[in-house]
């Protein structure tokens, strides 16, 4: 049984597509904070179960059986290591057979302000005694494709990444090699840096908007401040938009620049391209 938390998210569920296309749905449990929320993955099989990071009660009850756990990152960063905390817990109250975790690319080296908890929750899988795997997940193509709409509207594309190469890869690729990870032996230990087989910086990524959309866009790179405030402007919570300012000045510095091609090897196939996320986006 491979128990699936944060199952009703982005990456959660194209996890549990992935799982389908392999093992029995009966096999498969989507550990949610909503349940109604996925009442369309119960009606195909799967196992539903509430679990709130929040609640370490609820938490046995979805772990209860489970001989493989894919902790998804929380969503909440700054409360991320209490919630990991609880959910490592309750994995090692279950006997869980082995922890699959989404932390961030080189986390024990990262100079993205993200990583520190992601540091923190790895720290805690080594003290606790489980047998663990990490995924250390480079950015999501989808993160920067967000800004696409907002840059052909004004013909910029603004960040604070300058000359850095980002190594990203789609949400759905993160999702494959996390299910590969569950549905193979013998994990434990082993430690995956997962990022993008190709890399651009955000001037390159406007010029491929430009390309394809047909309007002239430009990268303007920005201080982390003026970034930042940027973000606060268009209505993002000021909590959100530091981090995200802080996360362009990490990949200035390299933090989501990878040649190791992991994530392609893991899931047999090459990483989506840029070219193609884009494409999807300006239809």
């Amino acid at each position: 049984m491979i128990v699936i938390t944060g199952a009703s998210g982005q990456l959660g569920r194209l996890v549990i597509e992935e799982l389908l296309n392999r093992l029995p749905a009966a096999q498969i449990v989507a550990a949610v904070r909503d349940p109604a929320k996925a009442a369309d993955l119960a009606a195909r099989g799967v196992q539903v179960r509430a679990a709130d990071y929040t609640k370490p009660e609820t938490l046995d009850a979805a772990f209860k059986g489970a001989d493989k756990l894919l902790l998804i990152s929380s969503s909440e960063v700054g409360q991320r290591v209490a919630q990991h905390r609880n959910v490592i817990d309750a994995a090692k109250r279950a006997g869980v057979g082995v922890v699959a975790y989404t932390s961030i690319l080189r986390a024990d080296t990262s100079p993205l302000g993200l990583a520190a908890e992601h540091r923190e929750t790895e720290a805690l899988l080594k003290a606790s005694g489980l047998p663990h795997v990490l995924l250390r997940n480079s950015w999501y193509t989808e993160n920067y494709l967000a800004s696409v709409p907002p840059a052909l509207a004004h013909g910029v594309f603004i960040g604070s990444a300058g000359e850095g190469k980002i190594s990203s890869a789609a949400r759905a690729d993160y999702a494959a090699a996390a299910a590969a990870v569950l549905v193979a032996p013998n994990q434990a230990g082993k430690v995956y840096e997962l990022a993008g087989d190709e890399a651009y910086t955000l001037a390159e990524l406007a010029a491929e908007i430009t390309r394809q959309s047909g309007k002239t866009v430009v990268y303007q790179n920005l201080s982390e401040a003026d970034f930042a405030a940027a973000l606060q402007g268009v209505g993002l919570p000021a909590p959100l938009a530091v981090m995200l300012a802080d996360s362009d000045i990490g990949a200035s510095k390299g933090g989501l620049f990878s040649a190791d091609h992991q994530l392609s090897h893991l899931i047999g196939r090459p990483t989506t391209p840029l070219g193609k996320l884009l494409k999807a986006t300006l239809v």
